[in-house]
């Protein structure tokens, strides 16, 4: 079965079928979701939380869903309301057993939601909680068009306050280039491909993932956006990230089987989960 290493089950857009969108998910062979906690800001950061642990306490019994674990994080947007209690709500959602990642952080120099100091200190007072901890982070890196400048500064910061715990994460819905996926894989983390590298135009991102070691990469859907081709323009959910995983198969040369089992090792490696989700 398939991991989708990164999905907004919370978002509004699912309040009308939460329950029969991840029954979709488990029919289409998805046996594990990570659920965003990030919301609308840090006022939010429990939603997800909450919904993984009204989901997984479903019996498993006819139509199954997938097992749901959470994460929590400000998002690069967000940072300006970072205070002493937005971070002890976060260290507090860590704390919990089905939180198993804080995210997605990073920094967003595309949108430009929040000056670019604060948005780095923010990763950084947020990286300092997460490796308290013990806890692997999501990365959300954008910068502006054509520009490296969001990655220099994030390897950077991940250098000098990330690296050192070896911990490692997940560089989320990956779109730069084979230099920054390269120093990705050095410093521990696993890079993950949405649905974005099924377009067309996305040329450029099938290369970087076809020089991807096998062990070292995660399919995921950021559900509702970045629905894959051939759904490109609806409302993206986790099912669909069969589609993301069977380009990835055949950019890679392997079988739709082991692009599932290896990204589901890849995942329960990472986040030192028992082998408890099937082979698809």
């Amino acid at each position: 079965m398939l991991i989708d290493s990164h999905a907004h089950i919370d978002s509004p857009r699912y309040a009308e079928d939460r329950a029969a969108m991840l029954a979709r998910a488990w029919e289409a062979a998805v046996g594990a979701v990570l659920a965003i906690g990030i919301g609308e800001g840090p006022a939010e950061m429990h939603k997800t939380l909450e919904i993984c642990r009204e989901f997984n306490s479903l019996p498993q019994s006819g139509a199954g869903i997938p097992r749901l674990y959470a994460s929590a994080g400000v998002y690069p947007h967000n940072t300006t309301e970072i205070d002493d209690a937005v971070l002890a709500k976060l260290d507090g959602l860590l704390a919990e057993p089905e939180t198993i990642a804080c995210g997605e952080i990073g920094l967003d120099y595309y949108h430009e939601g929040a000056p670019r100091d604060v948005q780095r200190q923010g990763l950084i007072r947020q990286m300092e909680i997460a490796a308290a901890r013990k806890t692997p982070i999501l990365i959300h890196c954008r910068p502006k068009d054509g520009a490296t400048d969001a990655w220099d500064d994030l390897f950077e910061i991940l250098e000098a306050h990330w690296q050192p715990t070896g911990l490692g994460g997940i560089m989320h819905c990956f779109g730069a280039g084979w230099e920054q996926a390269r120093r990705s894989l050095d410093m521990g983390f696993l890079v993950s491909f949405a649905g974005n590298i099924t377009y067309p135009k996305a040329h450029p991102l099938r290369d970087v993932a076809a020089r991807m070691p096998l062990d070292g990469v995660l399919v995921e859907t950021d559900a509702p956006w970045l629905a894959p081709v051939p759904d490109r323009g609806k409302r993206n959910e986790p099912a669909w990230v069969i589609h993301t995983a069977l380009v990835l198969a055949g950019l890679l040369g392997v079988e739709r089987g082991e692009i599932a089992a290896e990204t589901t090792k890849n995942f329960q490696r990472l986040f030192h989960l028992q082998a408890d989700v099937g082979n698809w």
